[in-house]
């Protein structure tokens, strides 16, 4: 898993209710793939892969809310990606349970978006 040390102290420093969930949000997308890389952008932590994938919005409290830049490019079966704008689309998650009950439905964008890029 590629833990960034920055992303960490974010973290700790941040203090936010959810960290739990968003560390196991976190966990979930690094052990996809080894290629993807975590950072801070845009104050906030953000995963990417051959570009940027999808940044944490961090003033959510009520739940785990995923940024995907361009999720309306990303084929989503199971339908966690929400909104309709004209590139970016969310993912929310309300919990523990809700955060493993779409598991698998988060790693098949992480690996549908590595495979787009490598195309």
């Amino acid at each position: 898993m590629n833990k960034n040390p920055e992303v960490d102290i974010y973290l700790e420093k941040k203090a936010h209710p959810l960290t739990s969930e968003i560390q196991r949000v976190r966990e979930i997308i690094l052990s996809v793939d080894e290629k993807i890389e975590e950072t801070i952008k845009w104050q906030s932590p953000t995963f990417m892969y051959k570009g940027n994938i999808a940044s944490y919005f961090m003033n959510a409290k009520k739940h785990v809310s995923l940024m995907f830049h361009k999720g309306a490019s990303i084929k989503d079966g199971s339908g966690i990606l929400e909104g309709d704008a004209k590139e970016g689309r969310t993912a929310k998650f309300y919990g523990l349970e809700d955060i493993e009950a779409k598991k698998q439905a988060l790693e098949n964008i992480i690996k549908e978006w590595i495979r787009m890029q490598d195309e």
